[in-house]
């Protein structure tokens, strides 16, 4: 299996994108239409989620930065 690659977008969506597949709670599959990447929603307010639809734009403000987790606890 290829890597996947999880972009966090400021002020907006989670891209996904590689050999992967989108699951619901019960273990459906969701259909991608051969798509390779996605875009998945954070704000809430998609009306096609999980995906993101756009609706975010100015109601959604998150400067995506990495950081560094503290170590696992034991």
């Amino acid at each position: 299996m290829a890597a996947v690659k999880l972009t966090v977008n400021s002020n907006g969506s989670l891209k996904v994108e590689g050999d992967f597949e989108i699951v619901d709670a019960q273990g459906n599959v969701y259909g991608l239409g051969g798509r390779t990447a996605v875009s998945i929603c954070r704000c809430g307010l998609s009306q096609n989620k999980p995906f993101c639809d756009g609706s975010h734009r100015g109601h959604f403000d998150h400067d995506a930065k990495a950081f560094d987790l503290p170590p696992k606890k034991q």
